[in-house]
This record gives structure tokens, C-alpha cells and sequence, in this order.
């Protein structure tokens, strides 16, 4: 994935690093979760899927089989790995069992497929080398394809999202002796090799050369500091004989004066390769070991995001000569770009491609020689300023938004043909089909010879299956959309429907990474966002809509506003308080268009709203707790202690109950764990059985239940885990398994308030993770009863003066959500409140809260909640309802059989 450091946040989560001795741990076997104490039920049974973005993030690896037809894997470099599935051309992932302790195993630096014995595979694992990620990398190793995997630590770190990770492959299997496995490091660490097919690994002490070639030695976040190593392994498989390792390899380093290396002996012993091209890096080495010809294709940098000049060079491997090829020289005008995505056709190997390794404008080139290299044509041409002549047509119906909402302006097309393109790759048994990844996508196609006779060559997405984003926040709005998604790097959606792919991400204004994101509870067509662009460049950072989030505008935004920060809109849409970068908390009662500071509260601060009143909002900042009743413009700190003060921590508001607030979050180090509060934040109430609190959110509650479902990922009674409550915390049943753990998934978790037992889960470079219930859930309160309920209560229920205002807050085609309010307007308490009223309009109640609902034909009666079953003289009590129809106006409100008044 193209996001850069910000990922580094995760560092502050809590993570720790695993014991690491100087001799490498063998870890067999997927980790599996720890068996549930009695204080949690048995994992209920949940099928798992993906929200439905395609793509979304940087593919660097591509890496085909070349013994066994039709097998490929891609690697990302924070989304884990995948292999395609044949039969229906999906990208299956192989790194969902990744856990939290290990979240930096889904970056992969590298990935190699045995040609011996097809069904073993390998990764190289690990996410940063810097303090970023404190653990050690390892070797993932698997017998059946990736289903499941075993694990050697390392004694050094991995970079799978470090700069220089589109080069290689760095890990490689002999082809003629498959227990004999190859390593390139970074970090000075060297060649290694494993002997026992993966299981233990050692230093090559022989290999003369860890690499020197350091980006910005003096980089302050310590990203681009790392020497970039050992790139690439190469074995000649026209040396040797099977069972006996493969005695020519050659290997690529990160050094610009001796970039090739090479052995005759199984890398006993080494010497640069003699007249290797020096002054550049060698991103790819491809070899023709048919025709005895070496490829080399470099650029200036390691990449993955820059890259100005490099050279393509042809090695004849029986008489050392090697031959410039570039398509365009590095001594060029012309010359702007590096090269890399070096392929050749296995089935014709003259015919050799080349990408242009970056380039921004106007698009990245393709080249394709049919001739060694002698002569080249291009993918595309200048023709007459700014036109241009193409050889390809692009297909990105498969994921739409690839225009990022730009037209093209020539000679700059939208969309373009990729960026970041460090793996192009020819299947190996079928000269037409191709695959090559970019910073956002898969692209492929089946007709590349057509490139040859004149034709045009059909271009489409092909990444179906991969889902690489890094979610920042989601919503789930009652009766719109599915789920509304906050993103890096893409900005983010609005899914209606999250088996589809949305047409385009957020625009207007359009948010490179949108970090923040609420909606009005009893008015959900309200949603506000803030982001921010690319490099922080953004016309403003916050985003309003009205409709659902189908159409948005720009909202203006106080004086010195730097970034995105936290957002929230009051429940009945009336008032948005916003909490961004580089100043202090603002509330609107504009949308957006006016603000003005609040007080009381700290700059910086986590903000969110109450669910059910629309003056109250609350904040949180270094352990202290915040409370606005006056909507926002002022906030009063709570007296509530023992809270955590650091960490990521994140707190959420239930719907259709005031003043209920649940917090989650901390550090291991400190305080950790989960506490809920019913009374606006003055007193929190630790969950006993939390150890560690992380995301939390809601949902539809359960059939028969009156409290929303509670979603968090959390570590309780020691298991760490996705976890759902039916009974407000009382219990807890984990609802993943160790097959699906998705790393970190501290960013967000939320419920569906229309449908129980779903959840979305955010995860960091594996997407929108979405779990839906199996099996029966019981019956739902909200159908029609199978008898017919008695006219009048069994028992007298007393007197009862009372008035109810009705109001519909949001409509749209086909459905609306409504409040009613009752208030006992008499002299003696309520009890056992039961509110009656008659629909006119057809009406159907979909979902219910602040009290339980049934309806029979055109009549709704709402059974006080366990919590407030009394009414006092004065008090009132809010019910909330979506429903289906176009609504009207309902009639004969009763509250325990006495009429009252209604507005």
C-alpha cells in the first residue's frame, strides 16, 4: 500500500515484541486463539467476507509458477498475501491468521513458490525495520498452498513496506533442490540460506556484499535511513542437475558500484560479475536460461515512489558481454524515469518487457521488445501534442473509481495505466495472459501477442479478491446506507450495497484519507467526514452531507486548521462539533459553514455525541472525561477517574439511550481495558472481564433484547479477539476464530443497526472486514406476532395523563426513521409504562429502541425498557424507530390504555 509512515501510530497501541534469542524460533503451526474462560460462551458461528472495494493499495510482487499451469501469488506490503483462484479469478488471501501481537507479519517483502513440489510456497514477513514494528521478521512456509502455514522468526527485521520493497524477489527456491532456500536482507544482514526447506536459516558467510545504498541517511522519522540490501536471487537452472543444489546463482545488491554478484559453486564462493553496469540499482534480474541471456533493468532509487533515471542491460551469460537495451538511455534527454517490472515470454524468450518504474506524468510507459531487446515499441506514443497513439484499451468497470474523479486532460489520460509499477509479469505458460501491479491495483489481460501484428492489447481490472486499504473509521447509519467507510490513502465510500463496488470515493472535496466520520443518529442523512489529501494538500478538510452521503459539499473551517482530527454530529443533525489539527474544538450549528470555539476543552481532544440528546457531546483527552450539555459550545470536565491516559484510545455513544457511553483503549504498560458509563460520563464502571479494550461499537440488539448488540475487538479473559454482547457486557461470545484475526484491528469496529449479528471490523491493509451471523438468531421483536395480542392489560393499570410528540426526522424512498416522546403529565408515577398508537399510512416498524416494540396490522404498542419501567410526574421518555413506507400521520396514542394528547 502506497500509505507511508502514518501507519507508525500502531507502535503506540500496544503492541509488544516477542522474545527473540540469536538463533531463530520455529514456530509450528497457525497460532491459534486461546481456548475462552467460563465468563465467555462458545464462538458463535460467523461467515466472513470482505466489503467490496477491489484493490486500494500497492500489489509489489507478482510471482507465477513455472512448473504447474495457472498458479500465481501476489504479494502487498501491508495486506498480506494471496493466490488466484482458477475457477472463478479471485484473489483468495493466505495471511487472515495473522494475529494482533504479530500485525507486522502481513507485510510481505517477499514471496517464492516452490517449482519442485507446487504446493509449497513461502513468505518473507515483516512490516518495518525501523522502531516502528518491534518485532523480528520470519519465514512463513507452507505445504498446502497458503491454507495454513508454519513460521521460523528471524533474527532481524523485514521491511515489507519499506522503501525498496518492488525490488526482487529477495526470497527464492532452488529449482533443482527444493529443500535449499534463498534470502536477500536488508539492513546490512546479508545473503542467507535455509537447507532444510525453510525450517532454520543461516547467514551466507561467504556472500562478499550486504549493500550500502541508503536513501536519506539523515531522514528524521528514520524510514529512509535503512540500507536497503541484498535485492534479488537469481538461480540458473540450466547449471546443475536436480537433487544437488544449484551451483550458478547471481544475486542483485543495493550498492550502485558492484550491483551483481555472482557464484559457479552454490554460493560457497562469489566475485562481482565482471562489466556489470554500475551507477544504478538493480530492481529486477530476469534470467533466459534457455538462451543464456541476463536481464537488468535499474533506476537511481530503490522506489517505490521516486525513481528518475536508470538502464535496461542484457548479459550474455557464455561470453560475459553485456549490451545496453534501454528504450530510452539514461544519457538521454528524454530520460525521466528508472526501470523495473522486467518479464520475458517463458515461451518465446526473446520477447522481453520493461515498465517505467515511476512516472508520474503523463503515465508510466510499457515497453515490449520481440528481439532480445534490439529494438523496442511502446505501449503508448506521442502523436501530435498533446494526443497521443495507444496500443491498449483500459477496462476499470471492475473498480470504477480508479478516475479518482479526474477527467482526463491530455496528454494526462484518467485513469492511468498504473504508478509505482515494480511487477509486470507473463505467465509463463500462456504468451498472452499478464498480470502487473500498481499502487492501487491489479491490472491484467489475455491478448498481449495482439501487441505484435498491430492490435490493441485489452487492459482490466484484475484484482478482484484483494482488498489492501487501511481503515480509519467507519459508520453503519439506520435505514441508509450499509456502511459508510473512512480510508487511507483512497479517501473512502459510501457502500449501499457491500457486495458492489461504489462507482467513486469521496469528492467534494476530495479527501486523500478521510480520518473521522459521524452521522446524526435520528436524522442519519446527515453525515459529516474530515480528511485530508494527499501530502496534506486539501481544499478544506472536512466534507457535509445531507443526503445520505450521495452528494457532499465543502464545509468551511476555523482559522488555522492543519488536519482532520475527530468529528460529531449531534443526534438530531442540528450541530456539528469538530475537534481538528492545529486548533482547538469548534462547534457549527451551520453545517459547516460557520463556527465558533468551544470552551472547556483541550485542543486535540476526541470528540463524539450522544445518540439520543442532541445538546450533549463529549470529549476525551489525557484520561479526562468531557461533557457539553449546551451543544457543544462549552464542555465540563468529568470528576471520573482511572481512566487511560495513553494509547489509542477510542469511545462510542449507544443509540437510543442517553447519556450511555462506553470507553475503550489504553497501554500494556499502564492502564488498559474497557469502562462504560450511564450517566453522561460523571462515572465510569470498569468491564471486569476486559483485559484489553480496543474498538468498540453497536449494533441491531438480539431477538428479544432491548440493548443494542455490542461489537469491540478486545482481549478478554485473555483471548484476544472480535467479541459480541448481547446483554450490555454481561457476557461475551468471541465471534472470529484463529483462521480469521486480520492483525490489528484496533482502528474501528461497528455493528449494523439493521441487521443482528453483523459487524464491520476495520483492519490495517486487509480492508472492510464484515462478519454476518449463521444459523437462526431467534425470533425477532419487531414480527408480526403469531397470536394476536389482548386488547386491554390483564391488570389495571392505573391512571395515566400523558402527551406524545410524534416526529418523523428523515425519510427517504421507501423507508423513514421517527421519534415519539411520551411524557407523563399527571401528579402519581407511571409504572410499567406501555405507549400504544395506530399507524395511517401502512407503515411497518423495521427496528425499535428505548423500549421493545411489536405491532399487529396497523397498531405499534412500545413496552417500557427494562431500565426506566417508571414514569415520574414530569419525566418523559424517548422511543426511536426506523420503519418501511412513505410515513403518515398516527392516531389514538394511549400510555397504559389512557388517551393522550399528540403533536
Amino acid at each position: 500500500m502506497s500509505l507511508r509512515p502514518a501507519i507508525a501510530a500502531l507502535v503506540g497501541c500496544g503492541l509488544l515484541a516477542t522474545g527473540l534469542g540469536a538463533a531463530a524460533a520455529v514456530v509450528p503451526g497457525v497460532v491459534a486463539g486461546t481456548a475462552a474462560s467460563a465468563t465467555t460462551t462458545a464462538a458463535a458461528e460467523y461467515d466472513w467476507g470482505n466489503v467490496e472495494i477491489v484493490g486500494g493499495g500497492f500489489v509489489p510482487g507478482i510471482v507465477f509458477n513455472r512448473t504447474e499451469p495457472g498458479l500465481v501469488y501476489a504479494r502487498t506490503d501491508i495486506g498480506g498475501a494471496y493466490r488466484l483462484d482458477q475457477q472463478t479469478q479471485r484473489w483468495v488471501p493466505l495471511l487472515d491468521h495473522v494475529g494482533w501481537d504479530d500485525w507486522g507479519h502481513t507485510g510481505v517483502q517477499s514471496i517464492a513458490t516452490d517449482p519442485v513440489d507446487p504446493d509449497n510456497v513461502y513468505a518473507a514477513v515483516g512490516t518495518y525495520t525501523n522502531a516502528w514494528d518491534p518485532n523480528p521478521g520470519a519465514i512463513l512456509r507452507s505445504s498446502d498452498r497458503g491454507e495454513t502455514w508454519q513460521r521460523t522468526d528471524l533474527p532481524f527485521k523485514v521491511g515489507g513496506n519499506m522503501p525498496g520493497r518492488g525490488m526482487g524477489e529477495r526470497l527464492v527456491v532452488d529449482p533443482h533442490d527444493n529443500d535449499v532456500l534463498y534470502l536477500g536482507t536488508e539492513g546490512g544482514n546479508g545473503l542467507w540460506r535455509s537447507t532444510d526447506a525453510g525450517v532454520t536459516w543461516s547467514e551466507v558467510t561467504s556472500f562478499p556484499n550486504p549493500g550500502n545504498y541508503v536513501q536519506d541517511p539523515s531522514d528524521a522519522n528514520d524510514y529512509l535511513t535503512s540500507n536497503q540490501g541484498v535485492v534479488t536471487v537469481v538461480p540458473d537452472t540450466s547449471t546443475g542437475t536436480p537433487g544437488s543444489p544449484t551451483p550458478t546463482l547471481y544475486v542483485g545488491v543495493a550498492d550502485k558500484d558492484d550491483p551483481l554478484y555472482r557464484s559457479t559453486d552454490a554460493g560457497a564462493t562469489w566475485e562481482p560479475v565482471p562489466g556489470a553496469p554500475t551507477g544504478f540499482i538493480p530492481h529486477k534480474v530476469v534470467l533466459d536460461d534457455e538462451g543464456g541471456q541476463l536481464y537488468l533493468a535499474t533506476s537511481d532509487t530503490g522506489g517505490p515512489y521516486d525513481g528518475g533515471k536508470g538502464d535496461v542491460w542484457r548479459l550474455d551469460t557464455a561470453t560475459g558481454t553485456w549490451t545496453q537495451i534501454s528504450p530510452v538511455p539514461s544519457s538521454s534527454a528524454d530520460a525521466y524515469f528508472g526501470y523495473s517490472g522486467l518479464t520475458i515470454d517463458r515461451q518465446d524468450p526473446d520477447t522481453l518487457m520493461v515498465v517505467s518504474q515511476i512516472s508520474w506524468w503523463p503515465d508510466i510507459q510499457v515497453y515490449r521488445s520481440t528481439d532480445r531487446g534490439e529494438t523496442w515499441t511502446s505501449i503508448w506514443e506521442w502523436a501530435a501534442y498533446p494526443e497521443r497513439d495507444l496500443r491498449y484499451s483500459l477496462d476499470i468497470s471492475g473498480a470504477p473509481w480508479l478516475t479518482f474523479a479526474e477527467q482526463p486532460t491530455p496528454p494526462e489520460p484518467s485513469p492511468k495505466l498504473g504508478w509505482m509499477t515494480e511487477s509486470f509479469e507473463i505467465d509463463p505458460f500462456d504468451s498472452d495472459r499478464f498480470f502487473y501491479g500498481t499502487g492501487a491495483t491489479v491490472y491484467g489481460g489475455t491478448d498481449l501477442t495482439d501487441w505484435d501484428t498491430g492490435g490493441t492489447v485489452d487492459i482490466s481490472v484484475k484484482a478482484q479478491g484483494i482488498e489492501e486499504t487501511a481503515v480509519l473509521d467507519l459508520v453503519a447509519p439506520p435505514g441508509g446506507a450499509e456502511v459508510i467507510s473512512g480510508l487511507g490513502d483512497i479517501g473512502g465510500f459510501v457502500h449501499d450495497d457491500i457486495t458492489q463496488v461504489p462507482d467513486m470515493m469521496f469528492t467534494q472535496p476530495y479527501h486523500g484519507a478521510v480520518h473521522g466520520l459521524d452521522y446524526a443518529e435520528l436524522a442519519p442523512s446527515t453525515v459529516v467526514r474530515v480528511g485530508q489529501g494527499v501530502d496534506g494538500a486539501v481544499a478544506s478538510h472536512i466534507g457535509v452531507s445531507t443526503s445520505g452521503g450521495s452528494s457532499w459539499w465543502a464545509g468551511q473551517e476555523p482559522s488555522g486548521v492543519t488536519g482532520a482530527g475527530t468529528v460529531a454530529v449531534g443526534a438530531d443533525g442540528g450541530r456539528i462539533v469538530w475537534s481538528p489539527q492545529g486548533t482547538g474544538v469548534h462547534v457549527s450549528t451551520t453545517l459547516g459553514s460557520s463556527w465558533t470555539a468551544s470552551t472547556g476543552v483541550p485542543a486535540g481532544a476526541r470528540v463524539e455525541a450522544d445518540r439520543v440528546d442532541p445538546e450533549v457531546f463529549y470529549a476525551y483527552a489525557a484520561g479526562t472525561f468531557y461533557v457539553s450539555t449546551d451543544g457543544g459550545a462549552s464542555f465540563t470536565a468529568s470528576a471520573a477517574s482511572g481512566l487511560p491516559a495513553e494509547g489509542n484510545i477510542r469511545f462510542a455513544a449507544v443509540p437510543g439511550h442517553g447519556g450511555d457511553v462506553w470507553l475503550a483503549g489504553g497501554t500494556a504498560e499502564a492502564t488498559y481495558g474497557m469502562w462504560r458509563s450511564t450517566d453522561q460520563g460523571a462515572t465510569f464502571t470498569r468491564l471486569a472481564d476486559v483485559d484489553e479494550g480496543d474498538a468498540v461499537g453497536f449494533g441491531k440488539a438480539a431477538p428479544g433484547a432491548d440493548y443494542p448488540a455490542v461489537y469491540t475487538s478486545s482481549k478478554i479473559d485473555g483471548v484476544r479477539g472480535v467479541f459480541r454482547s448481547d446483554d450490555a457486557g454481561a457476557t461475551w461470545v468471541r465471534i472470529n476464530d484463529s483462521e480469521h484475526q486480520w492483525a490489528w484491528t484496533g482502528s474501528v469496529v461497528t455493528g449494523d443497526p439493521d441487521v443482528y449479528g453483523r459487524v464491520y471490523v476495520g483492519t490495517n491493509g486487509r480492508g472492510v472486514v464484515v462478519g454476518e451471523l449463521t444459523g437462526d438468531p431467534g425470533t425477532d421483536p419487531t414480527e408480526e406476532p403469531t397470536e394476536e395480542p389482548t386488547e386491554e392489560p390483564t391488570e389495571d393499570p392505573g391512571d395515566a395523563a400523558c402527551s406524545v410528540a410524534y416526529d418523523v426526522v428523515g425519510s427517504w424512498p421507501g423507508g423513514f426513521q421517527a421519534t415519539a416522546r411520551v411524557t407523563n403529565t399527571g401528579d402519581a408515577p407511571v409504572a410499567g409504562w406501555d405507549l400504544v398508537w395506530r399507524f395511517t399510512a401502512g407503515e411497518q416498524v423495521a427496528q425499535a429502541w428505548g423500549g421493545t416494540a411489536t405491532q399487529t396490522g396497523a397498531s405499534v404498542r412500545v413496552a417500557a425498557p427494562g431500565w426506566a419501567t417508571t414514569l415520574a410526574p414530569g419525566a418523559s421518555s424517548d422511543v426511536g424507530l426506523i420503519g418501511s413506507g412513505t410515513p403518515g400521520t398516527p392516531e389514538a396514542f394511549a400510555l397504559n390504555g389512557e388517551e393522550c394528547t399528540a403533536s
